[in-house]
């Protein structure tokens, strides 16, 4: 099919500008943001690895760590068909069918699909408010990436220690006033809090974003990074930011801010 053809009327295509890779959105629902990029360059596969995502959105994980990542096979799992569709056509425009595979199906039946114990690695950048925190539509897909409409906490952390290998990674963005529950929920479900990093909008404003490793029967001990910092105190982003931009390929100006789930 050409090009062309896969992108549909009130989409555009963003160059990721990473191994000659693009991605379609669409402006009127959720383009990605920092979170997904941060969480691109946190998580970790070896050579040969099966990653899934769950909870892929437009597929922005799977493109990045395809290029990021020298794994096999990138499993992403979206609820949203509509969404899972935009997903496949960003996923045939780059050529990358052998190695991304989307499915359209709930999170929670991830194991109707793969083994139990059969992943390396588990990546996820889930909705961060939990179940009754307010009045939103469950049709919208921006309150969709933003509540806990399909899926909790629990569910996410359930289905990933379903999926892993022992000693497999599970990496996730979210939320610090969620961290209480992280760490209960990952070690109910054996994935044990390995890494921990705090991100802030700036030096001197407590962190909104958090990056955590967890690993399925690890060893109970767990290294906390230092701060990242979105911008600087002179303004614009901060070096380390810019860095892992870069080398996400992605442009840290796009024509959208991207930052609403972030609230950056």
């Amino acid at each position: 099919m050409e090009r062309e053809k896969l992108v549909l009327p009130g989409e555009r295509v963003d160059d990721l500008q990473l191994n000659g890779l693009s991605i379609i959105q669409n402006p009127s629902g959720f383009c990605f943001g920092v979170d997904a990029v941060l969480l691109s360059d946190f998580a970790k596969a070896k050579h040969g690895a099966h990653i899934v995502d769950l909870g892929t959105g437009n597929g922005i994980l799977p493109l990045l760590l395809s290029a990021k990542t020298k794994a096999s096979s990138i499993t992403a799992f979206e609820i949203q068909e509509e969404v899972a569709e935009m997903a496949r056509r960003s996923v045939v425009y780059n050529g990358l069918e052998a190695r991304i595979q989307i499915i359209s199906d709930d999170l929670r039946n991830a194991t109707t699909h793969l083994n139990k114990s059969s992943v390396d690695v588990v990546v996820t950048n889930p909705p961060y408010v939990a179940g009754g925190g307010g009045l939103v539509n469950p049709r919208d897909a921006k309150a969709i990436a933003r509540h806990e409409i399909h899926c909790t906490l629990e569910d996410v952390i359930r289905t990933a220690a379903q999926l892993l290998k022992p000693g497999g990674g599970f990496f996730m963005v979210h939320r610090p006033s969620r961290l209480p529950d992280m760490i209960e929920l990952m070690r109910r479900y054996k994935l044990e809090p390995k890494l921990l990093r705090f991100v802030h909008p700036k030096r001197g404003q407590a962190p909104n974003i958090l990056l955590i490793k967890g690993v399925r029967g690890g060893g109970a001990e767990m290294r906390v990074e230092p701060p990242l910092y979105v911008y600087s105190d002179e303004g614009g982003y901060d070096p380390e930011i810019l860095e892992i931009y870069k080398r996400a390929g992605v442009d840290p100006t796009p024509r959208d801010s991207g930052l609403e789930k972030e609230g950056l």
